[in-house]
């Protein structure tokens, strides 16, 4: 009897301590349009919008809409690279991989990517309000 008691509290201890992704809290990177001079290793700027077709929050759309980004990317402070990322369902994968090279190891596992803020019905978004949010699990 003992040893079942035992083994059912091992049971229960272990279920308890793993932790599937669905259990872990998302932490999130925020990435703006400025640089930070004195940042050492990858720095990710939003450098500007190219495109948002997203539909308007109060309105009925057929299409869900994207934006197409241009974001870049300093090492040490140096310019490395500009990309043209579109934020869409069919190029979700593609952008997780791409922010997965630049963002630190304990941010590259990433769930979601939002380009905020999102449009409103009859509100103009300025260019400068826009950024990302990266939303990650923890890695350690």
């Amino acid at each position: 009897m003992k040893k079942s008691i035992r083994f059912f509290f091992i049971l229960i201890g272990t279920f308890a301590l793993a932790q599937s992704p669905k259990d872990q809290k998302i932490n999130y990177v925020t990435i703006d349009q400025k640089v930070c001079s004195n940042q050492k290793d990858f720095q990710l700027v939003l450098k500007s919008i190219v495109t948002d077709s997203r539909c308007p929050e109060g309105l009925t759309c057929i299409w869900a809409g994207e934006v197409t980004a241009i974001v870049s990317v300093y090492k040490d402070s140096k310019l490395i690279e500009d990309a043209t990322l579109l934020f869409a369902m069919k190029n979700e994968k593609e952008n997780k991989e791409w922010f997965a090279k630049y963002l630190p190891r304990k941010q590259k596992k990433i769930k979601t990517m939002q380009v905020l803020p999102y449009p409103k019905e009859g509100k103009k978004i300025n260019s400068k309000e826009y950024c990302l949010k990266i939303g990650y699990y923890k890695q350690d």
